[in-house]
C-alpha cells in the first residue's frame, strides 16, 4: 500500500491531468488512501505512469559500441553483431546477466514495462534450450521485478524448430485459455519472427499457430533499410504486401520501425488495425531512416515507442528517446506534442501489447509509475512541466519507480537489485569470454 501526496502533476493518461495525491493499494490505483500506507511526498514532482519499452533486445545489452557497428548500412551490422554474439557465446547464463543490465537501466529510466524481443538462440535451437533461455530472463525479471513481455522471436530459424520452441515456451509457462499473461500481470509471452527479410512464410505461419492456440500477441520488425531490400530482391513486392499474405496485418500484431512507409501502406496499416513501434534511437543514429509517425498517427495507427537493443542504439532511455521522436518529428511530418509522445511511451505501447490496465494511472489501473523532480535548476522557467519532462533534461531520469504498487527505485538508486552487483557479474562474464 502506497500514497503519493502533494504531486504538482499528475499525468494520468487518457483520463487527463491532476495534481495533489495519488493512492495504490494491491498492486492498482485506487480511489481513497489506505490505512497504514506507506506516504512518500512527490511535491515539486511530476507523477506519471510508467513507460513501457515496446521493443527491446535485452541480450544486446551486453554487444554495445562494437567497433564496426555505429553508422553502418544494416547489411554490414547484422553480420558483425552475429559474429560477437558466436565469439562470445549464447546460453542462459549470458542472457540472465545482460537482461538484469538492461532490465536494471530500464527501471532507473523509469521504464516499468520491457518488450524483449529475443532473437539470438543457443546453439541448435532445442525447445528444450529455448525454454531454459526464455527461463533465465523470465528470472531476471522476477528478480527485479519489472514487467517483462518475452518475444519468442526467430531470425533464420527452421520454421519447425521455431514453432516447436514457441509452443514449449508456451507449455512451460501458461495454459490454454491463459492469454499469454501471468495471473499477476508481471510476465507475457509473444511470437515474433525478425522480418520478412530474415523468416519464411512457413516461420510466420509456426508462429502464429502457437499464438493462435495461447493466445499470445504477434510482433515483427517491418520495413527497414533490409527487410525492403531482400523482400524486393527474393519476392519482387514490398513488406507490408508480403505481411497482409500472410496474414501478419491484424489487429493483434505490431510492427516495429516502419521506416520506409507510403502513403497507401499507411491507410492499409490502419485499415487492418495493425499497431506500430517507433525506434528513433535506433534508427536515426544509425542511419537506418525514421518512421512517418505523425502520418500513422494522423490515419489511427496506435504507436508505442521503443529503444530497439544495445547493439544499435547503446542505451535504454525510453524518455530520451522520447525526445528524440518529439525532435525529429517535423522533418517527417508535423510537430508532435509532448504530451503525445508521452503517450506513445505510455498507453500507446501498452496497447499494443494489449494491455489496457498498464501506461495510465485512471482508477483500477495497475499501480505502474514514475515520479520526475521537476524543482531543480533544470526545469526553472518551464511553463509547462509536462512538456519539460522531454523539452529540458535530456538526462532526465527519475526520483522515484513504482511497479506493482511496489517502490523498486528510491530517491534514484535500485533497491530491487543490487546495481554494482549486477554491473561486475556482466563484465567478469564478458571479460573471461573475450579471446
Amino acid at each position: 500500500m502506497l500514497s503519493l501526496t502533494g504531486a504538482e502533476r499528475l499525468l494520468l493518461g487518457p483520463a487527463g491531468e491532476g495534481s495533489g495525491d495519488l493512492h495504490c493499494a494491491d498492486g492498482v490505483i485506487v480511489e481513497d488512501a489506505v490505512q497504514g500506507a506507506e506516504v512518500l511526498d512527490v511535491s515539486g514532482c511530476v507523477v506519471t505512469p510508467g513507460l513501457v519499452n515496446a521493443h527491446h533486445h535485452l541480450f544486446q545489452t551486453a554487444f554495445r559500441t562494437i567497433p564496426g557497428t555505429r553508422g553502418v548500412p544494416m547489411a554490414e551490422w547484422l553480420p558483425t553483431m552475429a559474429a560477437a554474439y558466436e565469439s562470445t557465446g549464447t546460453d542462459p547464463e549470458l542472457g540472465a546477466a545482460a537482461a538484469r543490465a538492461g532490465l536494471a537501466e530500464a527501471l532507473l529510466c523509469g521504464v516499468t514495462t520491457v518488450a524483449d524481443h529475443h532473437l539470438t538462440w543457443p546453439a541448435g535451437r532445442t525447445a528444450a534450450s529455448t525454454v531454459e533461455f526464455a527461463d533465465a530472463v523470465r528470472g531476471a525479471a522476477e528478480e527485479l521485478h519489472v514487467r517483462l513481455v518475452f518475444v519468442r522471436g526467430s531470425a533464420k530459424d527452421d520454421p519447425y524448430a521455431a514453432g516447436e520452441s514457441a509452443e514449449a515456451i508456451a507449455a512451460h509457462w501458461f495454459t490454454v485459455g491463459d492469454g499469454g499473461v501471468t495471473k499477476d500481470g508481471m510476465v507475457q509471452l509473444a511470437v515474433g519472427p525478425a522480418g520478412v527479410h530474415s523468416d519464411s512464410r512457413e516461420t510466420f505461419d509456426a508462429l502464429a499457430a502457437v499464438a493462435a492456440k495461447y493466445g499470445l500477441r504477434r510482433r515483427t520488425q517491418a520495413n527497414e533499410q533490409v527487410d525492403v531490400a531482400v523482400a524486393q530482391e527474393r519476392y519482387g513486392r514490398r513488406p507490408i504486401e508480403l505481411l497482409d499474405e500472410w496474414g501478419w496485418l491484424a489487429p493483434d500484431v505490431t510492427l516495429a520501425h516502419l521506416c520506409d512507409l507510403t502513403d497507401v501502406e499507411i491507410t492499409r496499416l490502419a485499415a487492418a488495425g495493425v499497431s506500430a513501434t517507433h525506434a528513433p534511437g535506433c534508427d536515426l543514429p544509425m542511419g537506418w531512416g525514421i518512421a512517418p509517425v505523425a502520418a500513422l498517427l494522423d490515419a489511427g495507427v496506435v504507436v508505442g515507442l521503443g529503444t530497439s537493443g544495445g547493439g544499435s542504439n547503446d542505451a535504454g532511455h525510453l524518455l530520451a528517446d522520447a525526445r528524440l521522436a518529439m525532435q525529429v518529428a517535423p522533418l517527417v511530418g508535423r510537430p508532435i506534442p509532448a504530451r503525445e509522445v508521452l503517450a506513445a511511451a505510455t498507453s500507446g505501447g501498452a496497447a499494443g501489447l494489449g494491455r489496457p490496465e498498464l501506461g495510465t494511472l485512471e482508477v483500477g489501473a495497475a499501480a505502474d509509475l514514475c515520479v520526475w523532480d521537476v524543482a531543480g535548476v533544470a526545469d526553472v522557467g518551464v511553463a509547462d512541466p509536462v512538456a519539460g519532462l522531454l523539452w529540458a533534461a535530456p538526462g532526465r531520469r527519475p526520483r522515484h519507480v513504482v511497479v506493482a504498487g511496489r517502490v523498486v527505485v528510491r530517491d534514484g538508486e535500485l533497491v530491487s537489485g543490487d546495481e554494482r552487483e549486477i554491473v561486475g557479474s556482466l563484465r567478469k562474464l564478458l571479460a573471461d569470454r573475450t579471446p
